[in-house]
């Protein structure tokens, strides 16, 4: 996963609207992804800024003690990340926002499963939506009312 640089991808639901992740949530969600056949999923939520139509992600939260993890699923259970997200709408004066949710999968090129795609239209109300593979390639992708689009991968930067 390339840590080094920010990534920009192109907004799937609106033209001339752009995503940007910062470098420190892409080296984040670096640490854990399933580089090794023992490494279980991981996951966690997507922080940061709706500005206009453009989403900028600023932050990650990492897996938690009272998350649920094994080799195939992720759990989002602890309350801390919850906690995070409501730290940091009161630091940016309600600004600062859940936009989104990440996790890991055991593949090279990750894609996600039926089960991604079910739990996801439960809460895809305008939320980003990111799987990690194991060798550094991403799906990232927006949910927007009860639809579900990856983001153009000619944008990535």
């Amino acid at each position: 996963m390339c840590d080094d640089n920010e990534l920009t991808l192109q907004h799937p639901f609106a033209a001339h609207a752009l995503m940007l992740i910062e470098a420190r949530v892409i080296a984040i969600i670096g640490k854990y992804q399933q580089d090794a056949h023992y490494k279980p999923e991981s996951g966690g939520i997507l922080l940061g800024y709706r500005r206009d139509r453009h989403l900028h992600i600023v932050d990650a939260t990492v897996p938690q003690t009272a998350d649920r993890r094994t080799l195939f699923q992720f759990w989002r259970r602890d309350r801390r990340h919850q906690e995070a997200a409501t730290k940091l709408w009161g630091e940016t004066n309600e600004t600062g926002d859940y936009l989104g949710e990440w996790h890991t999968h055991p593949e090279i090129q990750p894609m996600p499963s039926g089960l991604d795609l079910a739990e996801w239209r439960k809460i895809c109300k305008n939320r980003v939506f990111l799987i990690a593979g194991t060798r550094g390639a991403m799906w990232t992708g927006v949910g927007q009312g009860d639809a579900i689009r990856p983001c153009p991968s000619d944008a990535q930067s």
